[in-house]
Order: C-alpha cells, then structure tokens, then sequence
C-alpha cells in the first residue's frame, strides 16, 4: 500500500525468497510506503534436487525496482539498504565472481550420505556449530559437489548465500551476517566466528567465506555499477541483513526473549529468540544467531506447510483460495482423517530426509473440503512437534505472531491455534516480513543513540489484525488426534522402502 507524501528519506529491504524476490521501500518511522515483487524459477532436474540460477535473483531486484519507481517511488532517496532471503543454499563464484553452476536451495535432499561423511570427519561437528547436519544445509552440499562434480569444486572461490550474492553484485564485497551464517554449518554461534575445523571437514578454508557481520552494522557501499543498473545512487550504505526468519522476527518485533512466531510459509517454522546459544541437535531443533547483536534463536522447522496446500490444488485443478473456502464451509461429519506433512521429507524433529506425506481414512464418502481441513490439521500438527521440541531446549512459549502465506486463511489460523493451545496473532504487513525486517535493520544502522534503544524505538510489533484464542475443547479432541498423528508416522515410516 503506498504511503501518501512524498518521503524525504527511504530505506530498502530486499527479500530473495524461493519463488520470488520482494522489496519495500520505508520511512524512517518503518512504515512501508511501496512493495514490488517478482518471479522467478525452481528448478528439479532430479528427484529430490532444488535449483536456481543465482543471475536470475539480480534481474528480479531490477525488475521490482522498476515496478516501485512506476508507482512513483523515488529511488534517488533511498538512504541505506539492508537485504534478507532463502537461508542454506549454496552459490559458488569462480575467483572472478562468476557463479559456477546453479544455487543448491535449503529444500534440495540429495546430500543425506554427505551430512553421515561430514559428522565422521568431525565427530565435534554438533558441538562447535550447536546443530545437527541434514541435508538443507550447506555444509553437506559443498561435499556433494566435491564427490560428484569436482572440477567445479577445485574452481571454487568464495561460496554465498542467497542474500549474501545480491550484497556482493550491489557491492562488490563479500559479506554475510550471523544469522544466516548460522545455518551453513561453518559458523561457531556461540563465538560467532566461521569456525576453521568445520570449514575444513568440508575441505574450505576463511578464504573461501564472506566477511561476516551484525545484521544491522554497516558492511559495504553500492558500487557505481550496480547503481547506474539500478537506478540507485552509488555509494549508499548497505547493511549485511539477515536470513529471511531473523528478518522477519525483526518485522515483528521479536527481539528479546519471550515473544515468538509461527510462519505458515512454503515451509513452516517456529522462532524463539534466546538469550544464549542453547543447543538441542540431538532434536533437530536449529540454534542460531539472530541479526541483532548478543542475541540468539531456537528455530523449529517443518519443510512443508502451506506447499501442502498447493499440492492438493496441482492434483485437484483447485487454487489455494478455492480449498480454503471449501474447507471453512465444512461440516463436522465425524469422519476424520490424517495428514502427514512429509512431501519433502522432514525436520524437527524427525530428521527423515525419507519420510513421505500420507493420507490416511478414506472412504467412499470422503469430501474434498475434509482432504483440505485434513491437510491443514496435519500442517498445524507439525507444528505441536515444534512446540514440544522448544519446550525441551527450556525455550516456553504463551502466545505467537502467525505469518506467511497460509496465515491469509482465517480457517487455518484458527485450526493451528486450537492444535497448539495458544493464542495466535495475525498483525498488519505478516506478508512483507523478511523485506521490512531487512529495511529496520538499515534503519537501525542510521541512528544515534545506544543499541538497544534505537532497536526498541524501530523494531515495533505490528498492529493486530485478528486474534485466534484457542477453543478448550476443541484442542483436547486434537491432542487425541495428534497422538494417532504420531502413531501414523511410526507405523509407516518403514513402508515406503517396501514398495
């Protein structure tokens, strides 16, 4: 929605996410005055493999740009830039800058045998980066290119994230910040330092890592370059950002300890801020760095949430919308199935790159609207996995900020707040997070003042929208249901191999 008046000052925030890069432009009160978006392509050229073209994230930053200068954006005010996206994928540059293959994306799977090669090189793998290897991070994925494509390893000269390659083509640095560097596997969180044993297991070494930052610190300039193809003026601080669920915890204010939220995203996640780096590997939950200085996260993660959706609307020739509307018109028919998740294997706290979704309860009398509420109850009930994993790491939640895609359905919302017990809120711009996240933390690098004060003043939770409380009764029908959730997944996990 645009702003009227025309602000003296702008702050941009880049989001690259899977399916398309967004950008917002605000004013220094954090109040978004234009958005532009645009799309680009995955790729699967193998079961299980996530792919992108790193150029094609550059010629969609200029295209949004382009889209908010003809909604009479000026982009000669823009006073600083800070950019956040997809977290884990790995672009390898050539020692001229070039990328040497496509980005492997944090949902690519191929890399399960590189994650046990990567924990037998160091048995101290999960303690120095507080983590369990799977297969969405990057550590394993640059052994996979060393074991199938190893003349394009021994040509690597720097590896990015996803973020991190549009700081280097706006800059001509490498850089990265700490909370999506967190999620590489290099990193000592609690250091916050690349880590030179866990760079080795993998066979790098700092040379072949960016610079590293606090989130909202000042790292590089927009080169002249990069602004004369964009529009831009050179020489506009640009911040080193933030992975995409950082960013979005700064979009809502989640800062300190004791707020939360849930992203009913592509994938799903549960984000806590901690105090301290307290690491859980053994239950898969991810223990990061936030963006913002002295500060840490629990992440709960579940690889397919609202996806699941559009996956039944590919196989029924149905929109997303559509299914909702089918599903909140439905009546309580007293039949009820179960819906695993799993489309792309699962995280927290299965750490199953195998495990498969299921539908479980059909019968001839089965409707379309009761496949959806079951599609969407499964989601929610990954969730309930993530909560008591949180609960484990000593991280207690008592309310959350819903976000994401799926968060657009007042029927979902609903069903994830009655699942978990807890109240959920459904705030203003929950769809512009990682982009306005990432536009505060250049904002932030723009204020006098102490640190604190200046996140506290800028990092302001949205206003609520709607507020789900949970039904009593409701959430302990479905604390039974979870417990057949569970009993499913047990029962068939084994299945699949046997086909």
């Amino acid at each position: 929605m645009t702003k009227a008046g025309p602000p003296e000052e702008l702050f941009l925030g880049i989001d690259v996410g899977t399916s398309a890069l967004k950008t917002v432009l605000v004013d220094p009160d954090g109040d978004v005055c234009f958005e532009g978006s645009a799309e680009y392509a995955v790729s699967n050229p193998q079961p299980m493999w996530s792919e992108q073209d790193p150029r094609s994230w550059w010629q969609a930053l200029g295209e949004s740009l382009e889209h908010m200068a003809a909604q009479g954006a000026r982009l000669d005010a823009v006073r600083a830039i800070g950019t956040a996206g997809q977290m884990h994928g790995a672009v390898l540059l050539d020692s001229a800058g070039t990328p040497l293959r496509p980005a492997i994306l944090w949902n690519d799977g191929r890399s399960d045998e590189e994650c046990r090669i990567f924990e037998t090189r160091l048995p101290e793998q999960r303690k120095l980066s507080g983590n369990l290897c799977m297969p969405g991070f990057t550590a394993p994925k640059l052994i996979w290119v060393e074991r199938n494509e190893p003349e394009v390893f021994k040509r690597v000269a720097k590896v990015l994230l996803p973020k991190d390659y549009l700081s280097y083509r706006l800059s001509g640095d490498f850089l990265s910040d700490f909370s999506d560097a967190s999620g590489t596997l290099w990193l000592n969180p609690q250091e916050r330092r690349w880590d030179d044993r866990l760079l080795a297991a993998s066979h790098l070494t700092r040379e072949h890592m960016p610079e590293v930052f606090e989130g909202c610190q000042q790292a590089a300039q927009i080169s002249r370059l990069a602004a004369a193809e964009l529009g831009l003026r050179p020489g506009i601080p640009l911040v080193a950002g933030a992975g995409d669920n950082a960013a979005s915890a700064v979009s809502l204010g989640i800062t300190e300890p004791g707020a939360a939220f849930l992203s009913l995203g592509t994938s799903g996640v549960l984000f806590a801020p901690t105090a301290t780096h307290r690491p859980l590997p053994e239950k898969t939950l991810h223990a990061f760095c936030h963006c913002l200085p002295d500060r840490w996260h629990h992440m709960a993660v579940t690889l397919s949430a609202s996806d699941c959706l559009r996956w039944l609307g590919g196989v029924v020739g149905r929109s997303p919308a559509e299914l909702d509307g089918l599903a909140s018109a439905r009546t309580n028919t007293g039949m009820s199935l179960l819906f695993l998740p799993y489309l792309s294997g699962e995280r927290t706290p299965l750490n199953d790159s195998d495990a498969v979704g299921v539908l479980f309860g059909l019968r001839v009398s089965t409707t379309l609207a009761e496949m959806v509420h079951a599609v969407m109850e499964g989601v929610a009930f990954s969730f309930v996995d993530g909560l008591e994993t949180l609960a484990a790491a000593e991280t207690y939640v008592s309310r959350l900020t819903i976000l994401g895609g799926g968060a657009g359905s007042t029927h979902w919302r609903q069903i994830c707040a009655d699942a978990l017990g807890l109240p959920l809120d459904y705030r203003n711009s929950a769809n512009n997070g990682p982009a306005l996240g990432a536009a505060r933390l250049a904002i932030i690098s723009c204020m006098e003042g102490g640190l604190d004060e200046r996140i506290a003043n800028v990092c302001r939770p949205p206003g609520i929208i709607q507020t789900h409380e949970p039904n009593a009764s409701r959430h302990e029908q479905l604390r039974a249901t979870f417990e057949n959730y569970r009993s499913l997944y047990t029962s068939t996990r084994d299945l699949i191999g046997a086909r």
